[in-house]
C-alpha cells in the first residue's frame, strides 16, 4: 500500500483542517462581495462602513489562519502534506489581505471608485473568490474533480483578464487624468487589486498540486 493510499485512510477522521479552509474561503468570498459593494457605493460614509465590515472579515480570517498553523503543530496526522497545508493557508490568507488592502487604499486616498478599471477589477476579484471557494469545498472528498479543475481554469482566466484590465486602465489613466496625485493614487489601487487576482491564482496552483498528489 502506497503512502498516499495510507494517508487517505485517515482523511475522513481529520476534519478540522477542511472546516477551517472552508471557512477561510467563505470569508474570502464575503470580502469579495463587500469590495464590489464598496466600489459601487457613491456615499463616502457608507463606503467607510463597508470597509469596517471587510476589516472584520479579514481579522476573522487571520484568526482562522493562525488556528490552521496551530493545528498543524498539534496534529500528527493531517489530510495532506503539512507543507501543502501551510502553502494553502498562506495563499488563502494572502487573498484576504489584498482584498482588504484594496479597500483600504480606496478609502485612504478618498478616491471616487466610480472608475471603470476599479469596478472591473472588483468584479474579477469577486469571481476569483467564487472559484477558489468551489475548489476548496471540493478538497474534503475530492469526488468532483471536474468541477474543481474547471474552477482553477477559470481562476487562471480571471488573472489574465485582470492583467488586461490593469494595462488598459493605466493607459486610459495617463491619457485622461491631468491631476498628478490622482494618477499616483489610482495606479496604486489598480496594482493592489491586480495582485489580489494573482493571489487567487497562487491558491489555485496549490490546490492543483494537492489534487495531483492525492486524487
Amino acid at each position: 500500500m502506497g503512502l498516499n493510499t495510507f494517508g487517505r485512510m485517515f482523511m475522513p477522521k481529520n476534519k478540522v483542517f477542511y472546516e477551517l479552509f472552508e471557512d477561510v474561503a467563505e470569508k474570502g468570498h464575503e470580502m469579495g462581495l463587500k469590495l464590489k459593494e464598496m466600489v459601487h457605493e457613491p456615499d463616502v460614509n457608507k463606503r467607510a462602513a463597508v470597509l469596517a465590515q471587510i476589516e472584520d472579515l479579514e481579522h476573522k480570517n487571520d484568526d482562522n489562519t493562525h488556528r490552521i498553523f496551530t493545528e498543524l503543530g498539534r496534529n500528527f496526522i493531517t489530510p495532506f502534506d503539512r507543507e501543502d497545508i501551510h502553502y494553502l493557508a498562506s495563499s488563502l490568507d494572502d487573498i484576504a489581505d489584498y482584498i482588504f488592502a484594496s479597500a483600504k487604499k480606496i478609502s485612504f486616498y478618498n478616491v471616487n471608485p466610480k472608475d471603470t478599471g476599479i469596478q472591473k477589477m472588483a468584479d474579477l476579484i469577486l469571481q476569483g473568490t467564487v472559484e477558489i471557494k468551489k475548489a476548496v469545498l471540493g478538497l474534503r472528498d475530492m469526488k468532483n474533480l471536474r468541477e474543481m479543475t474547471e474552477a482553477m481554469v477559470k481562476v487562471n482566466s480571471i488573472e489574465n483578464q485582470a492583467d488586461d484590465v490593469f494595462d488598459m486602465s493605466i493607459e486610459m489613466l495617463f491619457q485622461q487624468e491631468n491631476d498628478f496625485k490622482e494618477v499616483i493614487k489610482k495606479r496604486e489601487i489598480y496594482q493592489v487589486m491586480e495582485i489580489a487576482t494573482d493571489k487567487c491564482e497562487d491558491a489555485a496552483n496549490v490546490i492543483e498540486s494537492i489534487i495531483i498528489k492525492y486524487a
